[in-house]
């Protein structure tokens, strides 16, 4: 299979009279993308803010964010959710580079939302401080809006629509940069790909919820009733797959991310050069132990038929699904297969709880990508895109109303207190991020 993404750097993005893109900065008509956002009857209120890398700039609650793409053949960026079931993973996309599009909450947070800022000391917190963000601040009808736990799918699928509509702009113009992967069918591989160690990724995604709406979609399918499959990876940089809304925000993998998924890139990378890159397995996180048993079988027996001498697991999330993550490892050990692990840990305020819920000597082999309870103070921003109070007032992970040592979440002149977990995609277990473990 193959896939080309043609690349087009993105300066700037305002507003004018007509949505287009000329010399690196894409031009919305506001009234025009308010309309066709509008389309859905869910949305209630809407407003597009544009937040630039350096401007002090403080985003909450950010609930998703999309990379804006457009395929050149017609069909939808996001299969079973833009449009039809097609398939992924070959042909020419045209993206964008140095943007992002989120969806931002107007008035309601909920658990799985997170915070972004753009300047000071809080940027190095998301990666997507570094990015200039199409921020869509919407109020839906939803009947969960006031619920913790919400499923946000109005303002999440207004995300995906608008990263098509944006991307849209780059159809009649000539790539920058081109990036190629494709990867011959196993069988068909060279013999001197197939004489170098041969190294499968392992996606753990999240889908712990029962109820539909709340998980990862792969092609529009709830991932919750799903097993471990083998994928290509071009699948998952080209939108086969959906970010969800469950999981604490610093632990999850947006959209964007998976679109460019890093650990996927740098295993295209060394392939044919230090290892040979079999695929992707796509994986879940489970509920019952029975479930959890399940899907790790399903992991080694693909993996062992493919015959994977090593392996990369990494989970979307922490707690619960630490059993998955950890199982996933044993069994992949087990049958020979060299694993190493990718995930972030909680090892609570004062740093001495146990970092994952489940331990196993098996585990020997793991890469950390930050705390998700590391307290964080921030200054008051100059600017809120959405509504600050939702930090404390809403229940999302790593904020609080009150505490009777540090007070409540969000002060009165508008600085802030909270945990790591409620960084946009802070710890990006997706594989970039800037964090570095230090021993003392």
């Amino acid at each position: 299979m193959n896939l080309t993404i043609g690349r087009f750097t993105v300066r700037d993005v305002i507003f004018g009279p007509e949505t287009s893109f000329d010399d690196g900065v894409i031009s919305i008509n506001k009234e025009e993308a308010l309309a066709f956002l509008r389309e859905d009857d869910h949305i209630l209120d809407i407003d597009i803010e544009i937040a630039r890398p350096g401007e002090d700039i403080r985003i909450v609650p950010v609930k998703e964010a999309a990379e804006p793409r457009v395929r050149m053949d017609g069909r939808p960026l996001f299969p079973g959710v833009t449009g039809d079931v097609t398939p992924c993973g070959e042909g020419s996309l045209h993206a964008t580079s140095g943007v992002s599009v989120l969806g931002v909450g107007k008035h309601w947070g909920s658990f799985g939302d997170g915070l972004i800022d753009m300047n000071g000391g809080g940027a190095k917190y998301s990666p997507f401080s570094a990015l200039i963000n199409i921020c869509l601040v919407i109020d839906s009808d939803e009947p969960d809006r006031r619920e913790q736990q919400k499923k946000n799918t109005a303002i999440r699928m207004a995300v995906h629509r608008f990263a098509e509509y944006i991307g849209s702009v780059l159809i009649e113009h000539t790539p920058e940069t081109i990036e190629n992967y494709e990867l011959a069918p196993i069988l068909d591989r060279t013999q001197a790909e197939m004489e170098l160690p041969p190294v499968v990724l392992v996606m753990q995604a999240q889908s712990q919820m029962e109820e539909s709406g709340y998980n990862d979609l792969i092609y529009g399918w709830d991932m919750n009733r799903y097993v471990p499959t083998f994928v290509h990876p071009n699948e998952i940089l080209d939108g086969c797959l959906i970010s969800g809304s469950f999981m604490p925000s610093s632990s999850k993998w947006s959209t964007y991310d998976i679109q460019n998924f890093p650990l996927i890139k740098e295993l295209y990378a060394e392939h044919g050069k230090t290892l040979n890159f079999l695929g992707v397995i796509l994986s879940n996180l489970n509920v019952s132990l029975t479930q959890k048993e399940r899907s790790a079988t399903f992991v080694a027996q693909i993996a062992k038929s493919l015959g994977a001498k090593g392996a990369i697991v990494t989970e979307e999330g922490y707690g619960n699904p630490d059993a998955d993550y950890i199982r996933c490892i044993e069994v992949l050990e087990a049958a020979g297969i060299h694993t190493v692990g990718v995930s972030n840990e909680c090892t609570g305020r004062d740093g001495r709880s146990q970092p994952l819920v489940v331990m196993s000597e098996a585990a020997n082999a793991l890469v950390s990508t930050g705390d998700v309870s590391q307290l964080i103070e921030l200054p008051a921003a100059k600017k809120v895109i959405g509504e600050l109070d939702a930090l404390g007032r809403d229940g999302l992970s790593g904020g609080w109303a009150d505490d009777e040592i540090l007070g409540p979440s969000v002060r009165e002149d508008g600085s802030i207190i909270m945990e790591n977990n409620a960084m946009f995609c802070g710890d990006a277990i997706a594989g970039h991020s800037t964090k570095t473990m230090k021993e003392y």
